[in-house]
């Protein structure tokens, strides 16, 4: 059969949108990195490659979104199971909802905060950690497993569409527990 390997469609979506990311961003070795911010607790790394947490929220979004069309012309997809959760702000917004993840200063929900901030990065990184210790637990109740359940249904059927239903009860726009300040080009 004919099959696609995920980290060459990773490969070709990173590299191909790499130009779209406004020049402000950070860089490494003459590339744009796109949806990849410094990690103040990753500053004693020795390499500067590890001072960074690595999103790729929109790439991400955009290969999850390019497995079905692909699957549906014939073609199996290897390695799925590769890809991450997406560290937007439907799945930290539920964690946030639910009571899971509890900022230190719970004023901390009331103000605005910058996209590229400490606040937003650890955020966003503990909601990559966390879906990938629920994806586990959601898949054992259903009696699943991996192949069967990949992350990309435990997003769309779960985290997605519970932090989106969540959200909407909790604050009339239906937005994040609280303002970021955003470009448009991670959120």
């Amino acid at each position: 059969g004919k099959t696609v390997d995920i980290t060459n469609l990773w490969e070709a979506v990173v590299y191909g949108m790499q130009t779209v990311w406004p020049e402000s961003r950070s860089s490494l070795e003459g590339f744009n990195l796109g949806d990849v911010w410094q990690m103040p607790a990753f500053e004693d790394q020795s390499s500067t490659r590890d001072k960074y947490a690595c999103f790729h929220k929109l790439s991400q979004w955009l290969t999850y979104s390019l497995l079905e069309p692909i699957q549906d012309a014939g073609f199996e997809i290897k390695g799925i199971e590769h890809m991450t959760g997406l560290a937007e702000y439907r799945n930290g917004g539920l964690f946030t909802d639910m009571g899971v993840l509890v900022p230190k200063n719970e004023a901390a929900l009331s103000n605005s905060h910058d996209v590229t901030g400490t606040f937003v990065v650890e955020w966003r990184a503990l909601t990559v950690g966390l879906l990938d210790r629920l994806a586990p637990i959601v898949r054992s109740k259903l009696g699943l497993s991996a192949e069967e359940y990949p992350l990309a249904c435990v997003l769309q059927g779960g985290t997605w569409t519970a932090g989106r239903m969540t959200a909407r009860k909790l604050r009339q726009d239906g937005g994040p527990p609280f303002q970021l300040i955003s470009d448009g080009t991670v959120f």
